[in-house]
């Protein structure tokens, strides 16, 4: 019997007359399922339904641009600095979750400026629920391309990923670690648990709490993980941490500094009227 598992997954749904990846389906999904989740708690705190194309609009674009600048400014400068072109070939990969929560922080800063004129723990307390599964669903996509994986396991769930350049070059005849699915049950259990302190327990009505919590519980877990990690480029091999790690650390800390603010302010009253609102009804409400 077999102490290991062949990985051996098309990446590809449909490859003819046009390209479907898994990768970017898991995106989509994520993205619909999201905005589905977002639209049920607008309703239900009675804010206006137009905000919702607006968030989805800044969400999307921070996501994309920040993900992909993330990966050529803490990844890759050496070479996109001498191949500025090549920024913009996001279709050939290089994508990184950090630079993707800086997008999205930034739009959501945006988002909360010039739309909702009230506090950005407002939308960040809403917007990391859905965000925590997109988070699994890319780790399931990356899985799906048999990349990111781990080093060397003897683990009866290890992995040849027998589709990967990267394997067959460092590990072949080898088990790997399927970092991928550790990352993404972490995800999918902070996903539940950010729904049960949302629609149970009302946690929304302590700003910052639903998002300290999501900063950590996506960082910590994505910084132990790492140990088990391949490093993605080759200068993160001299270092005592990689550059994932580094990355994690301020947003872990963000994330408790949220947390004791939120647990050491009064808890707000909010209403819960079950249905979309003129806009000029909620404007400057529940700040």
């Amino acid at each position: 019997m077999l102490n290991y598992i062949i990985w051996n997954a098309n990446p590809d749904i449909i490859s003819h007359p046009i390209t479907v990846r898994w990768y970017g389906m898991m995106f989509a999904i994520g993205f619909l399922v999201g905005y589905e989740i977002v639209a049920r708690m607008f309703k239900h705190e009675g804010a206006p339904e137009r905000w919702l194309g607006v968030l989805l609009i800044w969400t999307v674009l921070g996501t994309i641009i920040g993900a992909r600048a993330g990966h050529v400014l803490f990844y890759e400068w050496d070479y996109y600095g001498s191949h500025p072109a090549e920024i913009l070939k996001i279709w050939n990969g290089g994508l990184a979750s950090h630079g993707g929560a800086i997008g999205v922080i930034l739009g959501v800063l945006c988002f909360s400026w010039f739309t909702t004129k009230r506090s950005p723990l407002w939308t960040f307390d809403r917007l990391v629920i859905p965000i925590a599964l997109v988070g699994a669903l890319i780790r399931i996509g990356n899985l799906m391309n048999s990349e990111i994986f781990g080093g060397p396991t003897s683990l009866p769930w290890g992995m040849w990923f027998v589709r990967s350049r990267e394997w067959h070059a460092l590990y072949e005849g080898v088990a790997c670690h399927p970092t991928q699915i550790y990352e993404a049950v972490c995800y999918l259990a902070l996903f539940g648990l950010l729904m049960w302190m949302y629609w149970k327990k009302n946690l929304e009505e302590r700003p910052g709490l639903i998002f300290g919590v999501f900063l950590i519980g996506i960082f910590l877990p994505r910084f132990f993980i790492e140990f088990i990690k391949n490093n993605q480029v080759a200068f993160e091999d001299n270092m005592a941490l990689n550059m994932g790690q580094l990355l994690s650390i301020p947003f872990v800390l963000a994330g408790l500094l949220l947390v004791i603010r939120a647990m050491k302010r009064p808890k707000l009253k909010l209403k819960f009227p079950n249905r979309y609102a003129d806009e000029e009804t909620t404007s400057g409400k529940n700040k």
